[in-house]
């Protein structure tokens, strides 16, 4: 290949601009390059919530976008999960306390599979009934706010806090809390994957 040839390849590379969903009000996430528009789908993006909010203190929020939809110099977005900072999780730990965590998959009113995991720090050591009874108090405030809600509004219910907020209320009446948090969140299945697993389910069903 010719030096004029790869020049023109350079030439040739496109810079898109990356839009957050319309949950997170399509705000710029960067840009990404690429020779053509194919090569920028299913690309993602790693932000925090501080960045997009303009608020250091939201930092220790990760949240991670993939890239499903390409205009002629845009990109745009779907969120697929959502992960608070290790170094921020080692700080809510105390010796002499407990940690309560769980894992809870949920189908939201719009047909997403994305699962939750919750975790409680408490004041001081709990035994195992007392866990046992925090961590389902977790499970069942979070299955409750899927089955209430959309997609959107269960990413937006625990990004911006109120999941965690109503969990710490109901939850700290078994036994002292300290803080809850929702430590990760992430997108299992879209609702055309889940409809899809359940004809297949039929299907085996049917021919068994």
């Amino acid at each position: 290949m010719s030096e004029r040839s790869v020049s023109k390849q350079k030439q040739e590379k496109r810079w898109y601009t990356v839009m957050a969903p319309e949950m997170f009000d399509r705000a710029e996430l960067g840009e990404t390059p690429a020779d053509e528009p194919e090569q920028v789908y299913d690309r993602t993006i790693e932000t925090t919530l501080g960045e997009l909010q303009n608020d250091p203190s939201e930092n220790n929020t990760k949240l991670t976008f993939q890239i499903t939809d390409v205009g002629s110099d845009t990109a745009y977005t779907e969120f697929i999960k959502h992960e608070l900072t290790r170094d921020y999780l080692r700080s809510l730990t105390r010796r002499g306390t407990s940690k309560v965590d769980a894992f809870v998959t949920v189908l939201t009113t719009d047909e997403y599979r994305v699962q939750v995991q919750p975790v409680a720090y408490t004041t001081k050591s709990a035994d195992h009934s007392q866990e046992r009874a925090v961590r389902k108090t977790m499970v069942d405030l979070v299955e409750e706010a899927a089955a209430e809600r959309t997609f959107e509004g269960l990413v937006d219910g625990i990004v911006e806090g109120r999941l965690s907020s109503a969990i710490y209320n109901e939850a700290k009446t078994i036994y002292p809390l300290r803080r809850v948090e929702i430590q990760k969140t992430r997108v299992e299945a879209k609702p055309e994957e889940v409809a899809a697993e359940e004809e297949t389910a039929v299907d085996v069903e049917d021919g068994a």
